[in-house]
C-alpha cells in the first residue's frame, strides 16, 4: 500500500504590497482609521486553495500610525496599546475554513496587550498569480472582522454629553494581504 505525503508550501506577507487597517467610531458620528506601518506573517499550506493553512502574523504597536501624532501618542499609551511593555500584537490561526470558491473563515488567537481571545475572519481569496516583473508567484486576500476592544484591555473610555461613547468599543479590522511563495 502506498501512503502519499503532502507537501507544505511556504508563503511571506509581501509587507511592500499589503496593508493592514482598523476602524472605530469616534463620537458615535465619524470613523477614524488607522494603520500598522510595520507587520510580517507567514503561511503554510498543504492546498492549493490554502484550506486549513498555517497562519502567524505580527503587528509593531509601535507602527501604528492614524495621520496625527497627538492621537497616535495617546493609542501607544496605557490606555490603549501600551506599545512599551507590549510591542507586537499577534495572531496564530486555529484553521481556515473554505466556504465557497472565494469565501473562507479565518479562526484563531489574536493576541493584543497581555490578552488573548479566539477571533473569527471573513477572508475572501483573490487568487493567485505569477508576478512579470521578478517571476515569484504571489497570492491575494482581503481580510475583514470585528472586536471589541475592551476585551483587549484597551480600556480608555469617556462619554459625550449625550451618552455615548467618545471611542466606540468595536473595532473594524480591514486587510489587504498579498503572499510570496518562499521557492526552496
Amino acid at each position: 500500500m502506498q501512503t502519499s505525503t503532502l507537501t507544505t508550501t511556504k508563503w511571506a506577507i509581501d509587507a511592500t504590497h499589503s496593508e493592514v487597517q482598523f476602524k472605530v467610531k469616534h463620537l458615535v458620528i465619524t470613523t477614524v482609521t488607522g494603520q500598522f506601518k510595520t507587520f510580517s506573517g507567514t503561511v503554510e499550506a498543504e492546498n492549493d486553495d490554502f484550506r486549513g493553512a498555517k497562519i502567524e502574523f505580527t503587528a509593531d504597536a509601535d507602527s501604528l500610525t492614524t495621520g496625527n501624532d497627538a492621537r497616535d501618542g495617546h493609542l501607544k499609551s496605557d490606555d490603549f496599546f501600551n506599545a512599551a511593555e507590549y510591542p507586537q500584537l499577534s495572531f496564530k490561526s486555529t484553521d481556515l475554513v473554505k466556504k465557497s470558491n472565494e469565501r473562507y473563515v479565518l479562526k484563531g488567537n489574536l493576541t493584543i496587550r497581555n490578552f488573548t481571545k479566539a477571533v473569527e475572519l471573513d477572508v475572501e481569496f483573490n487568487g493567485t498569480q505569477k508576478d512579470p516583473f521578478y517571476g515569484k508567484t504571489k497570492a491575494g486576500f482581503e481580510i475583514n472582522g470585528k472586536i471589541n476592544r475592551k476585551e483587549f484591555g484597551l480600556k480608555w473610555d469617556v462619554l459625550t454629553e449625550a451618552g455615548g461613547a467618545v471611542v466606540s468599543e468595536e473595532v473594524k479590522i480591514h486587510a489587504n494581504i498579498q503572499l510570496v511563495k518562499i521557492e526552496e
